[in-house]
C-alpha cells in the first residue's frame, strides 16, 4: 500500500516467471552453458598447417587435426567412432586402418613406392599414378605426368597417421583432393584400390605392383583393369550399374 509502483513491479516479475517453461531456471541455464564449454574438443583442424601450391596442406600432422593427448585415454574403438563421426560430416575420404594391415601396406610401399591405378569413367578408364612420399600417398593422372613430367601437381593426397599404431593398434587416414578433377566417390575408389593392391593376400595381385616398380617393360595396363573389375570396386561409378557392396 505504501509503494504501489514497487508492488506492480514485483507482480510483473512474478508473471514473467510463470510464463517460463517448467524446469527453467537461470542456474540450470548456467549449468548447461558450462557443460557445453566443458565438452572435450577432440579436433583442432587448421591449427599449425600451411597450404602449399595446389591447395594441399603442407606438413599436415595429426596434432593439427586431432587432440592426440586427449584421445590417448580412449579405447581404439572409441577413437574409431570419434574419427568416423567427425569426418562423416565432411566432403572427404577417411579411414581407420588396423595396425597389421597398415604394416603390410607400409612394408610394400617401401619396396614399391608407386603404382598405376585405374579409375572407371563413363567410357573406359582414366589412369592415375600413386606415389608414396613418407606416409603420404600422392595421386595425379597419368596424362598430367605425360604432359608435365615431375612438376605434375597432386590431385589427391592420402595422409596416414601411425602415431597411435603401437598403443591402440590403429592407423588414422584422411585426405585432401582437388575438387576440379575428382569428386569424393572417385577419390574413395582410388583409396580403396590402395587396400586392394597393397594389402592383398593374393600374390598374383601384389605381383602387378612389383612388376610396375621393378619390371616395367612387362607391365600390362589391362591387368589392373581386370583386377579392378574382379573386385567390384568402382562399379558404382558407372551409370546404370549398382554396387554389390553392403
Amino acid at each position: 500500500r505504501s509503494s504501489p509502483d514497487v508492488f506492480e513491479s514485483r507482480m510483473e516479475k512474478r508473471s514473467d516467471v510463470k510464463k517460463q517453461p517448467v524446469g527453467y531456471s537461470k542456474q540450470g541455464e548456467f549449468i548447461r552453458c558450462m557443460e557445453e564449454k566443458a565438452r572435450p574438443i577432440f579436433f583442432a583442424e587448421g591449427l599449425g598447417t600451411k597450404t602449399s601450391k595446389g591447395g594441399f596442406t603442407k606438413d599436415k600432422t595429426l596434432d593439427s587435426i586431432l587432440n592426440v593427448e586427449m584421445v590417448k585415454e580412449k579405447s581404439a574403438e572409441e577413437i574409431k567412432q570419434i574419427w568416423n563421426q567427425y569426418f562423416s560430416a565432411k566432403d572427404t575420404v577417411y579411414a581407420v586402418i588396423p595396425a597389421e594391415k597398415f604394416d603390410l601396406i607400409w612394408k610394400r610401399a617401401q619396396e614399391c613406392p608407386s603404382f598405376l591405378y585405374a579409375l572407371p569413367r563413363k567410357e573406359g578408364y582414366e589412369f592415375f599414378v600413386g606415389q608414396w612420399s613418407g606416409t603420404e600417398l600422392h595421386f595425379t593422372s597419368l596424362i598430367n605426368i605425360q604432359t608435365q613430367g615431375e612438376t605434375a601437381p597432386s590431385q589427391l593426397v592420402l595422409y596416414h597417421y601411425p602415431e597411435l599404431q603401437k598403443e591402440k593398434g590403429i592407423v588414422l587416414m584422411t585426405a585432401e583432393r582437388d575438387s576440379k578433377f575428382l569428386v569424393v566417390h572417385e577419390a574413395q575408389c582410388l583409396a580403396n584400390q590402395v587396400q586392394l593392391f597393397y594389402a592383398t593376400d593374393r600374390s598374383e595381385t601384389y605381383e602387378l605392383v612389383e612388376t610396375f616398380n621393378h619390371r616395367s617393360s612387362e607391365f600390362k595396363y589391362m591387368s589392373v583393369i581386370a583386377e579392378l573389375e574382379q573386385s567390384g570396386l568402382g562399379r558404382e561409378l558407372r551409370p546404370g550399374q549398382v554396387s554389390d557392396k553392403s
